[in-house]
């Protein structure tokens, strides 16, 4: 049989050494590493008070607002105001032509004149048949003519007062002054046009918009939940004391209105096309920031929602049915799955109607991590530092937290 060469030998050699070794490694059996003990924040549950709001959207209005019409018919002599200019209210704005106004007054003074002359000859007469008819020099047929001349003149004479009062109105509506006091717009006839009493021609209007009213539209739905809660004592509606509902505005540019202002108005009716109701708040509004128009959204309180507990949203977690749960942290410092039954989202926290108790803990982060049932540990300091809430949500993402918590109950 040949032999091995050497080289082929030593490598040979070094290869059943390296299959040793590594043999050798695969067979040993090291201890596994224990896993670590995964830390939680917890916040520990106390029911509260919570005022509860809701954000409806609206338009502002003018509190109020007056049109100037023509009231006679004529040719515009003067416009005698700055169009978007402040007015006061008696102001002059326009001047028809008064000439045949003064006339017609003029002669409705004459017919008056006429009238009371007519009358005191009349007088005259009944006091001198008063007198003959006594004495029957003149017949009792001619006294009752001369009273009844001297009764028709009277109602002649009230006939051209009236009319002599007529004329002067007419003519007062010549000048054309201001109802009220605010912010005039721009002109709607101009020096030279013919404006007609009759059909009321529309000459400019006025707003006064310092307060400034805001009409907010809220759904019949969520109206309808509010009243129940209040019917049941869950919520203390603000206003039942007296005092007025506050309520903070949006602007258009996401910016937050300085001056807060108040619930005036609830409406009574549905409307059957949007199936909301209109609501009315009035703002103080000096600066003249607000212009009658303007899309805006507001937050209007309504009333303290009685001894509820506060959970950040990132704690509240769904089941594929939609359920809520959140994970407790027991006595023994392991974790328990718990349902429970969400209301109104205020300010990053689901409100929990049912489900927790005084005392107990709620794991507010890193909940997707954890399991039931196994060990924990808590964070000493998060007891007083709770996970830091999230964004406020929307109004329409609290309508559906809450009607998904009523499918729950």
């Amino acid at each position: 049989m040949p032999s091995t060469p050497l080289p082929r030998r030593r490598s040979l050699a070094a290869g059943a050494t390296l299959a040793a070794l590594l043999l050798a490694a695969c067979g040993s059996d090291p201890k596994p590493a224990a896993p670590a003990i995964p830390e939680v924040s917890v916040l520990t549950m106390r029911a509260a008070n919570v005022p509860l709001s809701i954000e409806l959207p609206g338009r502002t209005a003018p509190f109020l607002l007056a049109e100037v019409r023509a009231r006679v018919d004529g040719i515009v002599q003067e416009r005698r105001f700055v169009e978007g200019a402040d007015v006061r209210k008696g102001q002059p704005l326009y001047l028809i032509d008064p000439a045949p106004y003064r006339t017609a007054l003029a002669s409705a003074e004459a017919q008056l004149q006429r009238a009371q002359a007519t009358l005191r000859s009349n007088a005259a007469l009944l006091n001198r048949n008063r007198v003959l008819v006594r004495e029957n020099a003149v017949s009792k047929q001619e006294f009752e003519n001369a009273e009844a001349a001297q009764l028709e003149a009277a109602a002649e004479v009230a006939a051209a007062k009236a009319a002599v009062e007529s004329a002067r109105i007419n003519l007062g509506y010549t000048n054309v002054i201001a109802p009220i006091t605010g912010r005039s717009s721009v002109s709607a006839v101009t020096q030279g046009a013919y404006v007609q009493g009759g059909s009321a021609t529309l000459m400019t209007t006025i707003q006064q918009i310092d307060p400034m009213y805001v009409d907010l539209q809220q759904s019949s739905a969520e109206g309808l939940a509010l009243r129940r809660e209040i019917a049941a004592g869950r919520i203390r509606m603000d206003g039942a004391d007296g005092q007025a509902v506050q309520v903070k505005l949006q602007l258009e540019d996401g910016t937050t209105y300085t001056r807060s202002g108040t619930l005036e108005y609830s409406g009574v009716t549905v409307d059957q096309a949007t199936g909301s109701v209109t609501l009315r708040a009035r703002f103080p509004n000096p600066e003249h920031l607000l212009l009658p128009g303007m899309f805006v959204r507001a937050s209007v309180s309504q009333g303290v929602r009685q001894d509820v507990m506060r959970v950040p949203v990132p704690a509240v977690t769904r089941t594929p049915q939609g359920s809520a749960t959140v994970m407790l942290v027991g006595a023994d410092n392991k974790t328990i799955v718990r349902p429970v039954k969400t209301g109104q989202l205020v300010d990053g926290y689901w409100l929990i109607s049912e489900g927790l108790k005084d005392g107990e803990r709620v794991v507010v982060s890193g909940v997707q991590k954890l399991k039931p049932g196994i060990a924990v540990k808590v964070r000493p300091e998060a007891a007083q530092n709770p996970a830091a809430p999230a964004a406020p949500a929307t109004a329409a993402d609290a309508r559906n937290g809450a009607n998904a918590g009523a499918q729950q109950g």
